[in-house]
């Protein structure tokens, strides 16, 4: 009995000291060290990736400074060829588009509906005897002027339209300036259309070539050139273009840029000549306007003269 119990005793003490307790296992150590709080692992994790983002970043950006460093812009497009798919294509949604343009443009019966309606809705201002409305007014006009000649007229009856006009201390405008800036706005989308007909290749520029067409389709339309001899049309045409040409293409690239033309000076001269009849016009006049017939003939004749010479 003794025996036996000491035996027992002496073999649980042995298995005690075989099996130490958990809390002092290395492997549970190491663990409770690698995992801490239980952030350890996903801090980590997160570090690595946060660290990858950033030298991904780091590299695609190198690598966008040495292809920027190493290639040429481009600045240069083939242009379609004549009679191939893509040029038929062109042309076609080119057309469309003008085409769109050009419906939503004022005609003549327009802008004279639109100065009727002017002047039977404007007020008579005691002071000066011009013709003014207010905002009131404009909106009256607008409203008219939409039922009588259709929704195309409404872009110009705007309230940023209204504020471009000078004010009378009861904050009203002439109907006269607002008049000729509806037409001058149709007059130079017009011509932005007619211009972009021309343009062969729609890149935007007028050749000579297209410059002179351009000038010829005018001729008829412009009083004091109405009667110019057939024999001086193309003569005109060529002086005409190279005047746009010298003011309208500075890098002398044989082209003028379609804006610069509208934009310039030039432009505004030629229209003039669509006012009012030459015999109307002094000898004075009609020297200061560079298209006028005589100015084109004088500069003609200067011409042939220095060829004569040499």
């Amino acid at each position: 009995m003794y025996s036996g119990s000491s035996d027992g005793e002496s073999h649980e003490a042995a298995a005690q000291r075989k099996i130490p307790p958990v809390s002092s296992m290395l492997w549970v150590r190491n663990l409770r060290r690698y995992i801490g709080s239980g952030a350890g692992l996903g801090s980590e994790a997160l570090m690595e990736l946060e660290t990858k983002r950033i030298l991904l970043d780091i590299f695609k950006e190198k690598q966008q400074k040495s292809a920027e460093a190493g290639t040429i812009p481009s600045f240069y497009k083939k242009k379609p060829e004549e009679g191939s798919i893509s040029h038929r294509v062109q042309k076609l949604a080119k057309y469309r588009f003008l085409k769109k343009q050009s419906d939503l443009l004022l005609n003549a019966d327009d802008l004279d509906a639109m100065w009727v309606c002017l002047r039977e809705n404007c007020v008579i201002d005691d002071a000066t005897g011009a013709e003014k409305m207010n905002y009131e007014d404009f909106c009256h006009i607008a409203s008219v002027c939409t039922e009588q000649i259709g929704p195309k007229c409404r872009r110009f009856f705007s309230p940023s339209n209204f504020m471009k006009f000078e004010k009378d201390e009861s904050g009203r405008i002439a109907i006269l300036p607002f008049y000729l800036y509806v037409m001058r706005t149709v007059s130079l989308t017009q011509a932005r259309i007619d211009m972009s007909e021309l343009d062969e290749d729609s890149d935007g520029f007028l050749q000579p070539h297209e410059m002179e067409a351009y000038i010829r389709g005018l001729i008829p339309n412009l009083a004091q050139l109405r009667d110019m001899p057939a024999a001086f049309v193309q003569m005109y045409c060529r002086i005409a273009a190279h005047k746009f040409s010298f003011f309208c293409d500075p890098h002398r690239r044989g082209k003028a840029c379609i804006k610069k033309v509208l934009l310039s000076n030039c432009l505004q001269e030629l229209m003039e000549l669509h006012q009012e009849s030459e015999e109307e016009v002094t000898d004075t006049e009609q020297a200061e306007n560079w298209f006028s017939l005589t100015s084109a003939q004088r500069i003609c004749g200067v011409y042939i003269g220095h060829i004569q010479f040499l």
